[in-house]
């Protein structure tokens, strides 16, 4: 039976071991055998399914509800996802629009077969449509009852910071990154895991065999096994070919030693591996056989002693990927057309100086406006730090209007004009 953690800093608790249906239902097996999978999952304590709408064109999520039918809804925790084009490819059958987010989780649910679904999850970040408009989608689905959680998948620790921040501002929880990862694709380690600690968001990390590399069926110098991922001309073989080279198969035959020590096999060994990451709630197991998930099963559970994690990283010695790489996936569709680019995200640098007083206002320690200064003898700013004081067209200077005599009075006036009195009174007044 697998245990359970929690997913991300939630109540929410999963099966560390989640039944998967990319690439196999709707595509590799028949429906009658998916079927028989998903029912092993249950018969053996998985309570976790996660697909996407994407998966076979929608086809893996109607045969996963078609599988889940007559199960008790509460027992279950239902995942999903949306970007992919689906349907006929229309202009907005892509993205993370509002238009496309709304219209997917309700066809998502019809296909189910339920009213909600316990995660939600962007299946990419969608560099074409506002994060804003995105992230208030995902607000009203929560507010609807549609989806209890929202998740991502394949973000990079940036855009996982900037959602995170959107999702608290609108009152709903960003639980969940879904990246790839595994022995050999480490990408995740160096700041998607640091940075989502940071946030309580955990890792749901699919791969984690490596598409299948891990499990030791890929000999070096030997054909490829019939029926293998490797040889799947729908998607498998593309996902798996940057493993197959000879010195990684070497590498990986290399550490069989270490899963006999342990007492698992090669596939028991890489899941096992992913879990002691203390940031991963949950690896993605697929299978196109029942029995294949009783014994991925057993990998739960299992603690790897700190000296087998370093030997496992001197048997790889350096194979394992650790930059950032593009998603193996379909590419997505190009930006609409007459769609305007989207705007830069960086702001320019604050100026600063000096506090100058100028006619009532402190400059200097405001936020310089977009258009520049515009304020008496300044030029609009155009792209330079600081904008320059305009040169004034120079002209001949007017002389001074003349003066005007200052008023003294109605009583001078008077006094002026008869001046024969004063000087007769001064007389009287002064004389003996």
């Amino acid at each position: 039976m697998p245990t359970y953690r929690y997913l991300g800093n939630s109540g929410l608790k999963i099966s560390e071991i989640t039944y998967g249906n990319w690439l196999t239902h709707g595509s590799q097996v028949e429906n009658d055998v998916a079927t028989a999978c998903v029912h092993a999952a249950l018969d053996a304590g998985i309570s976790t399914f996660d697909t996407a709408d994407v998966y076979a064109n929608t086809k893996a999520e109607q045969v996963l509800g078609d599988a889940l039918k007559g199960q008790r809804r509460e027992s279950l925790e239902i995942f999903t996802k949306v970007y992919w084009p689906t349907g006929p490819g229309g202009p907005n059958d892509t993205g993370l629009s509002r238009k496309h987010v709304m219209e997917s989780i309700n066809g998502s649910l019809k296909r189910l077969g339920t009213d909600y679904v316990d995660l939600y999850q962007a299946h990419r970040y969608d560099t074409e449509t506002p994060l804003e408009e995105t992230m208030q989608a995902f607000a009203d689905i929560v507010r609807q009852g549609k989806a209890l959680y929202i998740g991502v998948s394949e973000w990079t620790a940036d855009q996982i910071r900037a959602g995170h921040a959107l999702a608290q501002d609108l009152g709903f929880q960003l639980i969940s990154s879904q990246p790839q990862y595994s022995m050999l694709w480490r990408v995740i380690e160096d700041e998607v895991v640091p940075t989502s600690r940071e946030l309580g968001l955990s890792q749901i990390v699919w791969s984690p065999m490596a598409q299948g590399v891990l499990s030791g069926k890929y000999l070096p110098g030997q054909p490829l096994p019939a029926g293998s991922r490797a040889t799947d001309d729908k998607g498998g073989a593309r996902m798996i070919q940057r493993f197959l080279t000879d010195d990684v198969l070497t590498r990986v035959q290399n550490l069989r030693p270490v899963a006999d020590e342990l007492g698992l096999s090669m596939a028991q060994l890489a899941i096992a591996w992913v879990l002691q990451n203390d940031n991963v709630a949950a690896a993605l197991v697929g299978a196109s056989r029942p029995e294949q998930v009783a014994e991925n099963v057993k990998a739960s559970g299992v603690t790897i002693p700190a000296e087998l994690m370093a030997r496992i990283d001197e048997i790889l010695g350096g194979a394992e990927a650790r930059a950032p790489a593009p998603p193996p996936d379909p590419a997505p569709p190009g930006p609409a057309a007459g769609r305007p680019p989207p705007p830069a995200t960086t702001a320019p640098p604050a100026r600063r100086g000096r506090r100058r007083l100028l006619t009532g206002r402190t400059r200097g320690c405001l936020p310089r406006p977009a258009g520049g200064l515009r304020s008496r003898g300044r030029a609009p700013a155009t792209g330079s730090r600081r904008p320059t004081r305009a040169r004034r067209p120079t002209r001949a200077r007017r002389p001074p209007p003349p003066r005007r005599p200052r008023s003294r009075g109605r009583g001078y006036a008077r006094a002026r004009a008869r001046p024969g009195r004063r000087r007769a009174r001064a007389a009287r007044t002064t004389a003996p």
